[in-house]
């Protein structure tokens, strides 16, 4: 029979936090096996750091031994799971073993045993006190126990793993080529709320190709935002071989009642905007400007469009801005152009972590998120991508970097489906 923990995500998530980044692998479930001392003990010995948890109807109490079950005293941590959060107590080092033996309640100044033939678990009152649980607890029944193996949850084996996707990833993304060879670069557009990440994530694309933390697009705090000219960004291999047959391209925030005027934001999309053009959020750009694009070609146009969002704040957006942006997804797809959500910053909310990068669409806080998004805006849950942008790093990390760049993979995929989709008569040069 297949054991399964009854521990919740959220609980796993809050004894992560305390314990450290590991992976709970269950040894012992009483409910399944038998609540026996002498089958936990014989599970438990010599597997390293080993944490047992103990289930009540109102709480969950625990056992975390750093040093794992050994015939000497080893330092043992307590903790108490309930509504009200997490605590924990440290005890005297001594005999594992001594957790299961009643014979020691009288006189040990621990007083913490857990009695497993009999389903229950004995505490004294100064350790209730300190754990919070109620006084009535201090003989607790249970019904349940589970024993877990904590490893490490980045190992040698899993970096080894992820160094190899991510070297995979920048292999396929170097040989990437437009549909059918009818643009020498497509263009992505990078719109979104002022402050959301858009400057971020072309920095971290950028730093990802170079091999080391590069900050060309400038990022800051200013409430109107830094971006304020309309800038396409070429990336450049490691080698520097040349740049990528991509560009990114970042412009000024989008706000309710200021930031990029749709007037202008209808000539980025058309091409007509060049490179460097200083944006007025009240004065649109004119054809009469001496930069302007008259004729703009294929290769001048957006072939995709990225609605950045900070993952942490995209809830708190006012409701003028969400219909601002659910206008500009209308407008967008009666062009015919494909567009796709990034939510910046996952790595900031709350329980998430860095083994959590790793397969970020299981966190709950994370599906929480992308519901939000497909309720809010329309996207299909498909077409929301998640990154973990480089802010304040001095060095890469392979975890964030597979983000970035399946995100990528993801965006450049949908550009080549609109010039896939193009009419066979566009004209191209």
């Amino acid at each position: 029979m297949t054991m399964r923990t009854r521990l919740t995500w959220l609980q796993e998530k809050c004894l992560r936090k305390y314990f450290g980044e590991k992976r709970f692998s269950l040894l012992y479930k009483a409910s399944v096996q038998e609540f026996s001392q002498q089958d936990l003990l014989e599970k438990c010995q010599d597997q390293g750091p080993t944490m047992i948890v103990l289930y009540h109807e109102n709480c969950v109490v625990g056992v975390y031994l750093q040093e794992g079950f050994q015939e000497k005293r080893v330092s043992i941590t307590l903790f108490a799971l309930q509504k009200t959060g997490f605590s924990e107590c440290a005890l005297q080092p001594y005999l594992p073993a001594s957790l299961f033996y009643a014979k020691n309640l009288l006189g040990d100044m621990n007083g913490f045993f857990i009695l497993l033939d009999q389903k229950k678990v004995n505490i004294s009152s100064r350790i209730c006190k300190i754990l919070g649980l109620p006084p009535q607890l201090s003989t607790m029944s249970i019904y349940d126990c589970e024993a877990f193996r904590c490893e490490e949850l980045l190992d040698e084996r899993k970096i080894k793993g992820i160094t190899l996707l991510q070297s995979n990833l920048l292999d396929a993304l170097r040989t990437y080529k437009p549909y059918r060879d009818l643009v020498h670069q497509t263009r992505i557009l990078l719109l979104g709320p002022i402050g959301a990440g858009k400057s971020n994530f072309i920095n971290s694309v950028k730093s990802v190709f170079k091999g080391r933390i590069t900050h060309q697009a400038l990022v800051g705090c200013d409430i109107n935002g830094i971006s304020d000219k309309y800038r396409t960004y070429s990336i450049m291999s490691r080698n520097d071989s040349g740049s990528l047959p991509f560009l990114l391209c970042d412009s000024l925030g989008l706000s309710e009642n200021a930031g990029l005027h749709m007037d202008d934001l209808c000539c980025i999309l058309n091409g007509h905007i060049p490179d460097r053009y200083p944006f007025n959020s009240v004065k649109p750009i004119t054809p009469n400007h001496p930069n302007y694009i008259h004729d703009p070609l294929l290769k001048d146009k957006i072939h995709c469009v990225v609605f950045v969002f900070d993952a942490n704040s995209v809830e708190k957006l006012s409701r003028g801005l969400v219909a601002k942006i659910k206008q500009v997804r209308k407008d967008l797809i009666k062009r015919g152009i494909l567009h796709l959500a990034l939510l910046t910053h996952v790595d900031r909310l709350d329980l998430i972590t860095k083994g959590d990068l790793i397969d970020l669409y299981k966190c709950i806080p994370v599906t929480h998120k992308l519901k939000a998004v497909h309720r809010d805006f329309g996207f299909a849950f498909s077409d929301i991508l998640m990154v973990s942008n480089y802010v304040a790093e001095w060095e890469l990390d392979p975890v964030k970097d597979i983000l970035i760049l399946s995100a990528l993979k993801e965006i450049l995929h949908t550009a080549n489906e609109f010039l896939e989709d193009l009419p066979s008569n566009t004209q191209v040069d």
